[in-house]
């Protein structure tokens, strides 16, 4: 009994001691930069926690590691919402639990090389953890190397999880090797090629960001990125109103540098601009609309900015119904402004689970209540990923957290984006860190596409990032400010590996996984067949012996 509670404290022990490291890999209050580098040994102690334990306590263990990761990693979501904090590092706890018997399954399949197919497995695991309504790319461990080009310029080929089986490998390696206690000299072909492998990332990946660094633009257009800080969350006219101001403000000063294009942030400008040129609700929301018009007009320029685009909920029916209510349901856009006219708009994909999309109403009709009471508002899922024209440069603008998600940049860039522009309102975190952790998500994207990212937030973190995966001329965050970043544009660059192959590595991951699997599940069976044969000729011998 003693041992058995000496085992336990000492498997959280190591389980606290991986949260810890973990989320220092990470921006954080101590170093926004994150210690990147720890992530190739964060993960140590919690392979061998995995190792050691059983099955009736990898599940607990899974829940407590994720529970605990995103309440210290994502400790700002409690500012999001107060039911945020709880939500998120549940379901990150669920989706553990139910990764941790996967991960321990092949160290129990496979008595010397099981750490590959574990390794083959957490990427499987990252890569499901991203997909659908709970999709959540924060947390992933490459994001920790955003800040070591050389590291992850093989993005443009694996995507960020051919970086992941660097990372986790040589991990899960050496904790199999200390739960083993078998030492490393039987594993020197294991030694050499993952040595090998590394350094073939490392010497592709100076050239890469060497080339790309050096590469001459085709073409170079200027925008205007314009970074007001303002809470859009305080709702209400005299709060637009007083936004709008600021942005033609900061907007005006920013025309002196003669720049091709304006940007301002997601929803920056709140009444739903073709809403109420087309069924105005009031004088005074009528008269703001008309201001922004105006102004967008007298630019000269094109304007891009986030606005919720409002459209009838039921065709059928007037706008403003009998019984008081307006017949309108609304998209999270991005609205191309030019010319006096809404030309073009990009409807957000992917929206915030819970906060902006709650897809199962009816079957969960209680959380939908307690979700409605905590002010939850929702919004329609665009299904286009649009691409803007200017001048003939083609270019796409993923909505907040998008550019977090991999596959929907590499979208943009198939249907003919030569860059992309994130718009993002991250100032109710009121936290850089928060901030600091979602632009370093989006440094992959630059490099996954060879696309410049422009970033252009309400209050950070607003920057350039380049083809090279280089992050330029960071705005300091919560102040009104704006820069003029000059985009570089390669378009006649083609189209990367990833792009044309999105997320191919996982997908093979998770194939070879399965594969694995199966030939270890049938190499046991095939064992204890042969023994159960041998026993089996054993026993006829004797009796034939007894017979004689």
């Amino acid at each position: 009994m003693l041992r058995k509670i000496r085992d336990i404290f000492y498997e959280l022990f190591l389980l606290l001691i991986s949260v810890s490291l973990t989320s220092l890999c990470f921006p954080t209050v101590i170093n926004l930069d994150g210690f990147g580098l720890l992530s190739f040994i964060s993960l140590i102690p919690l392979f061998l926690l995995i190792i050691r334990t059983n099955y009736v306590r990898a599940p607990i263990h899974g829940f407590l590691f994720g529970f605990l990761l995103y309440i210290v990693y994502n400790y700002w979501l409690s500012t999001f919402h107060p039911l945020a904090i709880f939500i998120a590092p549940i379901i990150e706890g669920a989706k553990y639990m139910i990764a941790f018997p996967l991960l321990k399954l092949p160290f129990s399949l496979f008595k010397k090389r099981g750490y590959l197919l574990s390794t083959l497995v957490f990427i499987s695991f990252y890569y499901l953890a991203e997909r659908g309504f709970l999709g959540y790319p924060y947390g992933n461990i490459s994001a920790s190397l955003w800040n070591y080009p050389a590291l992850i310029q093989s993005a443009s080929i694996t995507g960020i999880w051919g970086i992941i089986f660097i990372q986790i490998v040589f991990q899960a390696f050496i904790a199999e090797r200390i739960s083993r206690r078998d030492g490393l000299i039987h594993f020197k072909l294991d030694i050499i090629s993952y040595i090998v492998l590394f350094s073939i990332n490392l010497v592709y990946g100076t050239i890469a960001f060497n080339y790309y660094d050096n590469k001459k633009a085709e073409r170079v257009i200027r925008i205007a990125s314009i970074e007001h800080s303002a809470d859009t969350w305080i709702g209400g006219s005299r709060t637009y109103r007083k936004n709008l101001d600021t942005l033609i403000r900061l907007t005006k000063e920013a025309m002196t540098e003669n720049p091709d294009m304006v940007v301002w942030s997601e929803t920056a400008f709140v009444p739903s601009v073709t809403w109420h040129m087309a069924y105005p609700i009031s004088s005074f929301t009528s008269r703001m609309v008309d201001d922004f018009v105006s102004f967008g007009l007298s630019l000269g320029v094109p304007l891009v900015t986030g606005n919720p685009e409002g459209i009838l909920k039921d065709p059928t029916l007037p706008p403003y119904l009998d019984n008081g209510e307006w017949n309108v349901d609304y998209y999270n856009t991005v609205i191309y402004f030019n010319n006096g006219k809404v030309e073009d708009t990009y409807r957000k994909q992917h929206l915030v689970p819970f906060t902006e999309h709650f897809p199962y109403q009816e079957l969960f009709p209680r959380l939908t209540a307690l979700l409605i009471a905590n002010d939850y508002n929702w919004w329609l899922e665009g299904e286009e990923p649009t691409v803007f024209n200017y001048d003939g440069i083609g270019f796409s603008t993923p909505i907040c957290f998008e550019d977090t998600f991999g596959y929907l940049s590499a979208a943009f860039v198939r249907n003919g984006s030569d860059m992309l522009i994130n718009l993002t309102n991250d100032v109710w975190s009121k936290s850089t860190v928060a901030e600091m952790q979602h632009m370093q998500l989006a440094v992959f994207r630059a490099i996954e596409n060879r696309r410049p990212m422009l970033r252009s937030t309400n209050s950070g973190i607003t920057c350039l990032i380049e083809p090279s995966g280089k992050v330029k001329d960071m705005l300091e965050p919560f102040i009104e400010t704006y820069h003029v970043y000059e985009v570089p544009l390669y378009q006649k660059e083609g189209l990367t590996f990833y792009t044309r192959h999105t997320d191919l590595f996982a997908h093979l991951s998770i194939f070879y996984s399965f594969i694995l699997f199966f030939y270890a599940i049938a190499s046991k069976a095939l064992e204890k067949k042969k023994e159960k044969d041998a026993l089996s000729s054993v026993f006829e011998m004797m009796d034939e012996r007894v017979e004689c």
